[in-house]
C-alpha cells in the first residue's frame, strides 16, 4: 500500500436532555473524528445540542446529524410504525435543525447516522431505508449516511447517488457472518481496552476481525464506532486512538 491507512473514530453525543446528562461529551471529543450529534427526536435538547456542536468545533471534530425516531421517552431505541413520508419529513427537520446550531457554532452537518432503533431498522426495512434517503436527500446536500455493512440502506443510498459509509463497532463482539452478536449472548460486548485496541488497528490495517469463533470476518468499514456512556469507554476510546496512531493508522473524519 502506497499510502499510509486511515480511519474515522466516531461517537455519539449531543443526548443530554434538560437535567439528563448522558455520556461525557467533553472528555470523548478528544479521541474521535466524528461527532454524532443527537438532534432533539430521541434525545438532546437546543441549548445542549448547541453546545456539544460549539465543542465539536473547538475540537476540530466533524459534526453529524444523529437522527432518530420521534421517541424522546424511549430514548429512540423503539420502532415507531410511522408511515415513509412522515419519516423522510422528521430526518430532514432533524437535520435542518442541527445544521442551523451547527453553523451558528462555526461548522455545519456534513454527514447522517441514524440512531438506536431506525438504524436497526433500516438494515431490513425497504420502506423506512428510503424514507431516510428521501430525507436526506430533500435536505439537499448530498451528506453520506453511516450505516451497519450489508444495510439495505446502503443500497437505496447509493441508488440515490448518496455515498454510503460502513462502520464496525470497537466494544462489540462478530459473529462468523460479520453482524453483531447479539446483546442477549455471551462475548456482545468487549471490555479489555487493550484487546479491543488491538482489535481496532487490525481492522483498520488488514480489513479483519477476529469473531466469537475465533475465526477471521472480513469488514470493510471506513468509521468505527466508539461509545462514551460509561466512564469505562472513555478509558477505551482513548486507547484505540492511541493505538491506530502508534500503528501508523491516520485518524481522520470520512466527511
Amino acid at each position: 500500500m502506497s499510502h499510509a491507512p486511515q480511519i474515522d473514530l466516531n461517537s455519539d453525543v449531543g443526548e443530554s436532555f434538560g437535567s439528563w446528562t448522558m455520556g461525557d461529551d467533553a472528555a470523548i471529543m478528544p479521541s474521535v473524528s466524528s461527532a454524532n450529534v443527537a438532534c432533539g427526536f430521541h434525545a438532546g435538547d437546543p441549548s445542549g445540542i448547541a453546545q456539544t456542536c460549539r465543542d465539536a468545533v473547538a475540537a476540530g471534530v466533524t459534526i453529524g446529524a444523529h437522527v432518530g425516531y420521534r421517541d424522546l421517552a424511549g430514548f429512540g431505541r423503539r420502532f415507531l410504525d410511522c408511515t415513509p413520508t412522515e419519516l423522510a419529513d422528521d430526518v430532514h427537520y432533524q437535520i435542518g435543525a442541527l445544521d442551523a446550531l451547527a453553523r451558528a457554532a462555526g461548522g455545519q452537518v456534513r454527514y447522517v447516522k441514524p440512531h438506536g432503533a431506525l438504524y436497526n431498522t433500516i438494515v431490513r426495512h425497504e420502506a423506512h431505508a428510503q424514507a431516510v434517503v428521501d430525507g436526506v436527500k430533500a435536505f439537499g446536500s448530498d451528506l453520506p449516511l453511516l450505516l451497519l455493512p450489508g444495510s439495505v440502506a446502503l443500497d437505496k443510498a447509493a441508488a440515490a447517488g448518496l455515498r454510503g459509509v460502513a462502520e464496525a463497532f470497537a466494544d462489540r463482539g462478530y459473529n462468523p457472518d460479520g453482524t453483531l452478536v447479539s446483546r442477549r449472548e455471551p462475548g456482545a460486548v468487549l471490555h479489555d481496552e487493550d484487546a479491543v485496541a488491538a482489535r481496532m488497528v487490525r481492522l483498520a490495517t488488514e480489513g479483519v476481525v477476529t469473531a466469537v469463533d475465533g475465526t477471521d470476518v472480513r469488514v470493510d468499514a471506513e468509521s468505527i464506532c466508539l461509545h462514551g456512556d460509561t466512564p469505562g469507554a472513555v478509558a477505551m476510546a482513548a486507547a484505540v486512538r492511541r493505538a491506530l496512531e502508534g500503528a501508523g493508522v491516520a485518524v481522520k473524519a470520512f466527511a
